[in-house]
């Protein structure tokens, strides 16, 4: 750095109030003898104030680029223009003065719009939600705002979509087998609703993937299978619920997620259901119903749903908590480590003094920041989480091992002890592939530690990397896209997601041949189980969290119906014989206490005379979120799903909704329905009267058709 930038940073820092005592003499007795330096010094100071009485509003990514566009246009006509010193410069207020304070402004307005208001959400959070609380206690429930704070389009920038211009939807869809090809590619900066007329008309928005580099895994949906010849469904649960949020985030920037990252099960589990509590020595107790499926009256469709026992803050044992902190170069960005360090502070916040948190952050290489420190120094835990920043290499595989090892040094017996990794998944240094970190993670579980994994980002993100983590680490999975989505994880919900009341979860259902021609389990494609691993107790399943609910939902076609299904030869040398019951199906269960490592055994069943006629209540609105599931992925086994249907379906549930959660999700399905041109909405259902219109009031937040 030259003289001139040197002597230009020491004064913008003096306004700032960033210099030590000598640094503020020298730049004093440099105003006093420079009429040069004291204008540069006033121009500035006076840019300074103007900015501060900005309004906050967004700055127009489009406008932004002319500007900058316009200020580097002027700077290349201007090089010709010789300054000898910073006098001759900031004096002569040539047009290079003019354009260097104008890039200044930008530059500073869009860091104070942008990146400001998210280090603002970071300093700030607990006074945005301490007005609810209602104890000191780690666990406590808080209701927040309930405002919803969607991630501002502009932060957006990894993205972009292609538009279609000149031709209708349908025409679009006309042409499409003809090879039709994109003609412009648009940011996502720019406004879905623009141009003349009715945008979902005269545009065809869809997501494109050849601009971003993020990695989720094929997921092959389950088919129906017949009950002859494969009479049992195993499975392992899942309490993730990454996907939703990620979906959320792809649909506020106006695209449809991609196939693959949308994973049913957890869009249904991203939503609690009244289920009762558990009365026995169970840790969770299991609810079974049915009735008609909404979007195939021909089928029907059960549901099995598992609640965690819900525990007094007093019988939760203490937890040894080390934060895994990607600070890699991939992290700078503002919905990357700003959210990522204000998620934390969330945390934090929550903690007492039978909590402890370590620190440990990777980027080239991993080191600790924050040795094991118990939970009522929070202002040391803060401060090392506002010293982070981001730059490097990604070693991911190095940070891993650091953090289980000190995991393991302060273990407590009988308490909860867990890793926290917080990351964007883009690992590319040392031991990066997935399985090699798999078998990393499969070892270290053995030790008792847990792992609880919070994706941040876009544009790099590794969903396919985090989950397998998740998935072989005797843990959770979370994607967070806002500051709201950090309060619901880590805050309301902190309870069931650090304390693991029951570990290898695994589900095995029995179908009976007499009652079911076939079935078909939605969702949870890779976490299937063959059939002999059911009782192996060497096998890893899923884990539950105290308060936790788990909702499985299977589609299934009656034996008298007319339909086929994939079937094999008949056996030779074996033959089947159906028998007689009025059962359905039964529901079986094996779990182990989070210490245990000998499974129990927990069986339930239901009889086909107990099917209702249609889902109601929460039933209701797990199966609207199960069909926009499917209409998401553009599944084969969609039927008459539609998004008139799901909006009605959902809103007729209403119920509990004290955060607004079933509030946003109408809010997601009508954002789904402009955007999805593969789906015919032209369905009319009979046993709903038409598709219905008006306002629906939820408990505790609102929703509109």
């Amino acid at each position: 750095m030259n003289e001139h930038e040197k002597l230009k940073e020491l004064i913008s820092r003096y306004i700032d109030g960033e210099v030590n005592e000598q640094e503020k003499s020298q730049v004093e007795a440099l105003l006093k003898e420079s009429e040069s330096c004291s204008a540069y010094y006033k121009e500035l100071r006076n840019l300074n104030q103007a900015l501060d009485v900005l309004p906050e509003e967004d700055l127009s990514p489009d406008l932004e680029n002319e500007i900058m566009s316009a200020l580097a246009k002027g700077m290349r006509e201007d090089t010709g223009m010789k300054r000898s010193s910073f006098v001759k410069m900031t004096v002569g207020g040539g047009v290079a003065a003019t354009l260097i304070i104008g890039i200044l402004s930008l530059q500073m307005y869009a860091q104070r719009s942008i990146q400001g208001r998210i280090r603002s959400a970071s300093d700030d959070i607990g006074d945005q939600y301490s007005a609810g609380k209602t104890s000191a206690g780690p666990y406590q429930q808080l209701a927040g705002k309930k405002t919803r704070q969607y991630e501002p389009y502009y932060l957006s920038t990894d993205y972009s979509v292609t538009k279609t211009e000149g031709h209708s939807p349908a025409r679009t869809r006309e042409k499409a087998a003809g090879g039709l090809a994109p003609s412009k590619i648009i940011s996502v900066e720019q406004e879905y609703w623009g141009g003349d007329g009715d945008a979902a008309e005269d545009e065809s928005w869809r997501y494109n993937p050849a601009f971003h580099t993020e990695e989720y895994d094929r997921i092959y949906e389950n088919q129906f299978m017949a009950v002859q010849e494969n009479p049992l469904s195993t499975f392992s649960i899942d309490v993730d619920t990454a996907s939703y949020s990620n979906m959320r985030r792809f649909l506020n920037n106006n695209q449809l997620p991609p196939e693959d990252a949308v994973r049913i099960e957890e869009l249904v589990n991203y939503f609690t259901y009244d289920y009762p509590q558990p009365e026995g020595e169970d840790p969770f107790s299991i609810t079974i119903n049915g009735a008609a499926c909404p979007w195939n009256r021909a089928h029907q469709l059960v549901r099995i749903g598992l609640q965690g026992k819900v525990y007094q803050e007093e019988e939760i044992p203490p937890s040894n908590l080390v934060f895994l902190v990607d600070v890699s170069g991939s992290m700078n960005s503002a919905n990357k480590l700003p959210l990522l360090k204000a998620s934390l502070k969330m945390l934090v916040r929550q903690l007492t003094g039978e909590e402890r948190v370590a620190i440990v952050v990777y980027a080239g290489a991993a080191g600790q920041v924050l040795e094991s420190t118990p939970g009522h120094y929070k202002q040391k835990i803060l401060s090392a989480i506002d010293r982070l920043q981001a730059g490097g290499s990604t070693a991911g595989g190095a940070g891993i091992k650091l953090a289980y090892n000190i995991a393991k040094q302060n273990f407590i017996k009988g308490g909860n002890n867990r890793v926290i990794l917080a990351t964007d998944g883009d690992f590319n240094v040392g031991v990066s592939s997935n399985a090699e970190l798999v078998r990393m993670i499969e070892d270290k579980r053995q030790d008792g530690i847990f792992l609880t994994v919070l994706g941040f980002g876009m544009g790099n993100y590794k969903d396919s990397k985090m989950e397998q983590l998740a998935n072989k680490g005797n843990g959770n999975y979370y994607y967070i896209d806002t500051d709201r989505e950090a309060q619901k994880v880590l805050v309301q919900e902190l309870g069931s997601t650090l304390f693991t009341i029951a570990k290898d979860v695994k589900i095995q259902v029995e179908f009976n041949p007499g009652q079911v021609k076939a079935y078909r389990l939605i969702g949870y494609e890779n976490r299937m189980l063959a059939k002999e691993d059911f009782n192996d107790d060497t096998k890893d399943a899923g884990e539950l969290g105290a308060g936790h609910t788990v909702t499985a939902l299977y589609e299934i076609v009656p034996a008298e119906s007319t339909e086929t299904f994939r079937s094999v030869d008949d056996l030779v040398y074996q033959q089947n014989q159906v028998v007689e019951s009025q059962d359905l199906m039964t529901v079986k269960l094996r779990y182990k206490q989070p210490d245990g490592h000998k499974s129990r055994l927990i069986q339930q069943s239901i009889r086909s005379g107990e099917m209702a006629d249609t889902p109601q209540g929460d039933f209701q609105f797990a199966a609207a979120v199960a069909e926009f599931g499917l209409l998401l992925r553009n599944s084969e086994f969609k039927g008459q799903a539609s998004y008139h249907h799901v909006l009605e379906q959902a809103a007729r549930a209403g119920g509990e909704d004290p955060y607004g959660y079933r509030g946003e999700f109408l809010d997601l399905v009508r954002r789904a329905q402009q955007l999805d041109r593969r789906v015919d909405e032209d369905i009319y259902y009979e046993d709903g009267g038409g598709y219905g219109e008006g306002g629906i009031q939820f408990k505790g937040g609102t929703g509109s058709l």
